[in-house]
């Protein structure tokens, strides 16, 4: 009894304590990122290490398995990103849903602000990388600085603690909230593969017999899931990437329940899958000459399309909603603030390494997308927190004179 005792008073408690901290998920990720880096740049085990998220089933190097009829992720990495990060966008999905039903994007007054916000911040960055690489081979990652990371902007903003007003940080909320669905729908629509009509018409017909199941209140159950993951499977073979069948999935879970299973989903999507995924997907050999191999057009789209057109697109939008009395600033919140906040959503993170194994086939690009990401996402949590920091500061000189 004196063991399991100091078990529980020196790891399980302190445990328990640290991931219900709403910082938890970053520093959680902001580890996984370090180790990962370190272990593919050693030499001891950076061989190994990068290979073992590419080992195959089947011992072959495709990235299907066919087995039968069933064609199904082939690789570690590949059921990671295919599969498991359709969890989290279940996730998210059933996020967005309840913001709409009942939260800050339930009415048109309450959601103008963060929704025209998330747009700005979405076009200006699309257009900044476009410029810097239009024409070239590189214009298919238009979309890496297009998103905002929830958990490392949120988890920054709970670092600041009353720096950040309630009402930013709600309007951070939902502004993240609507960034990921614009990241889930252009994957959806600009990053899948060539359209399978069959699979595509199935998912359909799957989706049409979960709505009646909704409508009729029929009891969720275990059939709910079984059609969910049957719709993974369509979307997964249709072209479409299959991550959008969380979203969908999501979107037909009955709104009494959303906050029961996020309960569920929450610890297993941010304390497991997420970091596997970021141990997965920071797997980057460092090039022998890193600058000169940063020194490209699409690294800089990224970097400045996130740390400039990020900020910049979701306070020139807000700017004008402001102006023309379509909307208010957030309680308590100066244009300063709101900055600080477009800074802070400039962390793309998760998202943009997500759309960076997408938008490029060679590994080495998607390796000098996924640093500059990583890069740029550092510079924006330092940028966002001192901003911060230095408001209150001035304050407190100001007082003093």
């Amino acid at each position: 009894m004196a063991f399991f005792s100091f078990l529980k008073t020196t790891f399980i408690n302190p445990f328990a304590e640290f991931i219900h901290d709403s910082r938890a998920i970053g520093i959680t990720l902001l580890l996984c990122t370090f180790i990962s880096l370190v272990l593919s740049n050693w030499s001891y085990s950076s061989e190994w290490y990068r290979n073992c998220w590419m080992i195959s089933f089947n011992g072959t190097n495709e990235h299907l398995l066919q087995i039968g009829w069933l064609v199904l992720p082939n690789t570690v990495i590949s059921v990671i990103n295919d599969l498991f990060m359709a969890v989290f966008f279940f996730l998210a999905g059933m996020e967005i849903k309840r913001e709409m039903a009942e939260g800050e994007l339930s009415t048109l007054r309450q959601s103008i602000l963060p929704v025209t916000a998330a747009i700005g911040g979405m076009i200006v960055p699309a257009v900044i990388y476009t410029l810097l690489n239009r024409g070239n081979s590189f214009s298919n990652g238009w979309a890496i600085p297009m998103a905002t990371d929830i958990a490392f902007t949120l988890g920054v903003a709970s670092l600041l603690g009353t720096r950040i007003p309630v009402a930013l940080k709600i309007f951070l909320t939902a502004l993240a909230i609507i960034d990921d669905l614009g990241a889930i729908v252009v994957i959806a629509f600009f990053y899948g593969g060539h359209l399978q009509y069959l699979f595509l018409l199935i998912s359909g017909l799957i989706l049409f017999i979960l709505w009646l199941l909704q409508r009729n209140k029929i009891a969720f159950g275990w059939y709910n899931w079984i059609l969910g993951l049957l719709l993974w499977y369509c979307m997964f073979n249709s072209g479409i990437h299959a991550t959008v069948a969380g979203v969908l999935f999501a979107f037909m879970v009955p709104s009494d329940l959303l906050g029961k299973l996020e309960i569920k989903f929450h610890h297993p999507v941010y304390f497991f899958i997420m970091p596997v995924f970021a141990l997965a997907n920071t797997a980057i050999l460092f090039p022998a000459n890193s600058f000169s191999a940063l020194n490209t057009s699409y690294s800089w789209g990224i970097l400045l399309g996130l740390f400039i057109g990020k900020p910049l697109g979701i306070c020139g939008a807000c700017y004008i909603m402001i102006r023309n009395k379509y909307a208010d600033l957030p309680n308590n919140t100066n244009w300063y603030k709101m900055i600080g906040a477009g800074i802070l959503a400039a962390i793309g993170f998760t998202m943009s390494i997500f759309i960076s194994t997408l938008s490029f086939k060679n590994t080495g690009e998607q390796d000098i997308a996924k640093i500059a990401v990583l890069i740029t996402s550092m510079l924006a949590m330092t940028s966002g927190y001192f901003w911060f920091f230095a408001e209150k500061s001035n304050f407190k000189r100001l007082k003093k004179h």
